[in-house]
């Protein structure tokens, strides 16, 4: 048989985006949907989205709170659920998805062929209110009045960046590794559940680790404790601020729904790619 020819930088580069691009659907049947993408090749994060955006409304509300005497404290994850429901409506779960639904797709094609591209570049080693009026006018309204900077449209973006690479950098790496120490089962079954259950405590871990940054962020960028009175400015400083007044448990505030999200959100993601880049690969 004659060996494959080598394929092009942009074709393997346009693989590498298609199967990034693909990689947030749903959670629900998971495999089934997996056979669909890889067959079609779609890339889109809508319904995943849709989906799972009420778990960040909720971890947002639950970072944002101070304390327990706060009178818009949630007891519990399900008392948050009612709470919202009850005052706010139905659409009250869905503030602020239009950045996201904006953004999802092209940041995981960006961020899956960044990886394999530094993969290769650098040599991998085994170790062992309701619906948002205007998202345009709500940004337009931010720079007229705060500007461009890092007190205006950009705040929180160190905490921001620290929240992506932090949880990029646990989450590609103990996946990718973790990965090759386990066998690979011939039953695709099996398969399927090794690869699943490595990408589900891959998004969970690093779920845990960066949520320090994210409480700071939902800090930084939410309404201040004395109006007209900035009190969280950067991210280290706003983490040791909750960390003296709070305790280190409020750096976690928000977590159980984070997990629920990122930690299945994770492990369908790294799939849909694999599975997606794999078929491209046979069939492109």
């Amino acid at each position: 048989m004659s060996a494959k020819p080598e394929v092009g930088l942009v074709r393997e580069a346009s693989r590498q985006i298609l199967a990034g691009g693909s990689a947030g659907f749903i959670f629900d049947q998971v495999e089934r949907l997996i056979l669909c993408f890889t067959r079609t090749h779609q890339a889109t994060g809508l319904v995943e989205i849709c989906l799972m955006h009420p778990l960040d409304v909720v971890k947002t509300r639950f970072q944002i709170q101070r304390y327990a005497t706060d009178p818009n404290s949630y007891k519990s994850l399900g008392d948050s659920f009612r709470m919202i429901f009850r005052t706010e409506g139905l659409f009250g779960f869905y503030k602020g998805i239009l950045p996201p639904i904006l953004a999802e797709t092209p940041k995981r094609a960006v961020k899956f062929f960044t990886f394999e591209q530094y993969k290769k570049l650098l040599g991998y080693v085994s170790l062992s209110p309701a619906l948002q009026p205007s998202t345009l006018g709500y940004a337009r309204q931010i720079i007229k009045k705060e500007g461009l900077g890092l007190q205006g449209l950009n705040k929180g973006f160190t905490a921001t960046l620290g929240r992506h690479g932090v949880f990029n950098m646990v989450y590609f790496g103990f996946y990718y590794n973790v990965k090759n120490i386990i066998p690979v089962s011939k039953d695709p079954n099996l398969e399927f559940l090794r690869k699943f259950g490595i990408g589900l405590l891959s998004g969970t871990i690093a779920s845990v680790i960066n949520i320090p940054f994210d409480v700071a962020k939902s800090r930084i960028q939410g309404p201040q404790p004395v109006p007209g009175e900035i009190k969280y400015r950067t991210c280290f400083k706003t983490m040791a601020t909750v960390y003296r007044e709070e305790g280190i448990l409020a750096l976690y505030k928000g977590l159980l729904p984070k997990i629920m999200r990122l930690g299945p959100g994770g492990a369908v993601m790294l799939l849909v790619y694999e599975y997606t880049y794999s078929w491209l690969q046979e069939n492109w």
